[in-house]
């Protein structure tokens, strides 16, 4: 007799439609109990079968050991849990917006969750003199940086990728058209025939790009595609994650005459010593400020 009751993971979330995967590998579509919008993406859960054998009941919740989210001042939008590391992906076309980057580095920083940057579209060797600043201060400030091209490199990329997100649940993440979709095809075969199987069960035909999914990847990994978005909101940060944050800045902390400086307009400030010999760039110095007062502290 086949137990109503089993553990499975989260794969698929639109809305408050949750789809499940049970110890069989079956998808099943699955009704929270009770509570709304508690599930997420990678999230362990207990489940009862129902009558229909299409669908279950999400019990419970089991404890998640990361949990990552982006929040703006009206509210906060979970975007996966139990994730080892997030990688994110920009390329020089279309335009990728550095503050996008800058700003995932400070949420995987806050969620302690580490963060790879995936510079795609290398085969635009026309752009390189204008991202590669860009790429050596991702370096500079811990964050490990690959360069590919999937559509003219991709055997090459797909040797420097393996390593990365092998025997790891990766959540994928970047503005749109930066070629997320690629690397998730790239890595693994069965991808757009699983996504296929998402967009039937979810009934949504071309909308499900709005959806978080997850894939299996090898036998203890898991890729994590998310849909592409411009604004990565940062409300729930303190100010001691900002700090925290920026390496270049945390370590100037209690050089300065003050110290509870907010390394605005004080005086005799470490920090915007800093900027002003070059040590810090002054473009990253604004991000700090604009953050800051986001943060309205």
């Amino acid at each position: 007799m086949v137990s109503k009751e089993f553990q499975g993971r989260v794969v698929a979330v639109h809305g408050h439609r949750n789809f499940v995967e049970d110890p069989h590998g079956n998808l099943l579509e699955a009704i929270r109990k009770g509570r709304k919008g508690d599930v997420v993406v990678g999230d362990q859960v207990i489940c009862h079968r129902t009558a229909d054998a299409s669908q279950c009941s999400i019990e419970k919740v089991l404890p998640r050991k990361s949990l990552l989210f982006r929040s703006d001042q009206f509210r906060t939008k979970p975007m996966a849990a139990n994730i080892d590391q997030t990688a994110v992906v920009f390329a020089s076309r279309p335009v990728f917006n550095k503050h996008f980057i800058w700003r995932a580095i400070l949420a995987c920083d806050a969620a302690n969750i580490p963060l790879i940057a995936i510079r795609n579209k290398t085969d635009f060797v026309e752009d390189n003199a204008s991202i590669r600043p860009f790429v050596e201060q991702l370096e500079s400030l811990g964050v490990h940086t690959v360069e590919i091209s999937v559509k003219t490199q991709p055997v090459e990329a797909k040797l420097i990728l393996i390593p990365i997100f092998e025997h790891k649940i990766t959540l994928l993440i970047g503005q749109s058209g930066m070629g997320k979709s690629s690397i998730l095809n790239l890595l693994i075969e069965n991808a757009q025939q699983k996504t296929q199987e998402y967009s039937t069960a979810l009934n949504l035909g071309k909308q499900t790009t709005t959806s978080v999914r997850l894939f299996q990847f090898g036998k203890d990994g898991a890729i994590v595609e998310s849909p592409g978005f411009q604004e990565f909101g940062l409300a729930h940060l303190t100010v001691e994650d900002l700090i925290n944050g920026m390496p270049e800045i945390k370590a100037l902390k209690g050089h300065c005459r003050f110290a509870n400086c907010r390394h605005l307009e004080e005086p005799d400030c470490a920090v915007k010593k800093a900027v002003a010999d070059g040590t810090i760039d002054s473009s990253r110095y604004d991000f700090y400020k604009d953050l800051r007062l986001q943060l309205g502290k």
